[in-house]
């Protein structure tokens, strides 16, 4: 592990802004950064493809699909490593630095190579009018359990920096990987809004999509707080005004607050847009009306607390669980491959196979196949919607 100190200065950023699009008009395409062009279909040059720079240069299809942001996952510095049997982590979500841009999605070996071509892809996709989210990790890290490697924080003041069991030999896993840091404690409250200053202050992002959000809102113990103070911290925070926040609302130990997050600023994912409309299209009892309420802005759930309706962030899909392809493919999920025994993953996915479980070449399952995936309706929008929605 290695710094690198910069003067940030020297970048010529050439008058960007933040673009600040209205909720009411903003459209999120999820992409990875590497998924997105590392397939030679992508038509970039080989030393492009999976970087900063080659997802700048595919900017015309992006704006072809009518999208307004697009939400990037994981983007700081990961343990490639944290990955069972000897395979390597495509996602992203083992974080071990919050403020330098992960190295292997930059086309330039230099050490501050990713720094500005991450900067130069920023520019480029304001200059688009595209706003630029990152989804952010910060409630745990790669140092996974009390047998994983020391890497950072567990080096510097483990005590402080996590959560831990009444006995202080293992961590508390309200994350389902291993550790979950100890968001409220003051050092690391400093911590999580400095990231977030840096990201926006000297990269230009223009927003965040907090994974696990939920798991800022327990403190030392693990009980949820009524006001945590680092969402206040990052609410309140001057730098950050006018930035997008946006929280998965839930942890991976059942706590759940959609509808309820803590904060005045925050949108939620809306998983329950997205169950919901996954029932209405397989045909499940009662969905219309269950639709018809998420097409209203979900009132059954940000009515009774008198919240806006604009705080629900609707999708289909995301990089959880099937792509819209997969609904209407497969009706239980075969994740053999990885060699995980098919644990991963969501087993509830609402989805319908069409009479067919898998590919087929039968052209009456296709046809309907795809008109679940684009119904025949206007075609050319819904066919922009399902790209935006697959994050493909």
């Amino acid at each position: 592990m290695k710094s690198v100190v910069t003067d940030f200065q020297a970048y010529d950023w050439e008058g960007d802004q933040p673009l600040k699009h209205p909720w009411s008009r903003t459209i999120i395409y999820e992409m990875h950064v590497r998924g997105f062009t590392a397939h030679p279909s992508s038509g970039l040059a080989e030393s492009k493809r999976g970087t900063y720079a080659g997802l700048a240069q595919k900017i015309p299809y992006l704006q072809q699909l009518g999208i307004t942001a697009v939400e990037l996952l994981p983007v700081f510095q990961f343990d490639a490593h944290d990955a069972p049997h000897g395979r390597t982590n495509y996602w992203g979500y083992s974080p071990v630095c919050f403020f330098a841009p992960h190295q292997a999605y930059s086309s330039r070996r230099e050490p501050l190579g990713a720094v500005d071509e991450f900067r130069d892809m920023v520019k480029a996709l304001h200059r688009a009018g595209i706003e630029v989210i990152l989804d952010v990790v910060f409630n745990h890290t790669a140092e996974d359990g009390h047998d994983g490697p020391t890497q950072c924080f567990r080096g510097l003041d483990n005590p402080t920096y996590y959560l831990l069991e009444e006995d202080r030999s293992r961590y508390a896993n309200f994350t389902g990987t291993g550790n979950t840091l100890n968001g409220n404690h003051p050092i690391v409250r400093r911590m999580i809004v400095d990231s977030l200053r840096y990201w926006v202050q000297e990269m230009h992002v223009d927003g965040f999509r907090f994974d696990l959000a939920s798991i800022l809102a327990r403190d030392s113990s693990g009980a949820v707080m009524a006001n945590p103070p680092v969402l206040w911290d990052i609410e309140s925070d001057p730098a950050l005004a006018g930035t997008k926040m946006i929280a998965e609302a839930w942890d991976a130990a059942g706590l759940y607050q959609v509808g309820n997050f803590v904060g005045d600023s925050w949108k939620e994912w809306n998983d329950r847009f997205r169950d919901d409309f996954r029932d209405f299209f397989r045909g499940a009892n009662d969905a219309a009306a269950r639709a018809a309420d998420r097409l209203l802005g979900s009132p059954s759930i940000y009515a009774p607390k008198e919240r806006e309706l604009e705080e629900s962030i609707n999708f289909v899909t995301c990089h959880d669980g099937f792509t819209l392809n997969d609904l209407v493919s497969y009706n239980q999920k075969h994740n053999q491959e990885n060699g995980e025994g098919n644990r991963d993953g969501r087993n509830e996915n609402r989805s319908w196979n069409c009479g067919v479980e898998g590919p087929t070449d039968d052209p009456e399952i296709e046809k309907l196949r795809n008109r679940q995936v684009k119904p025949p309706h206007n075609r050319h929008l819904v066919r922009r919607r399902a790209h935006v929605c697959d994050g493909r």
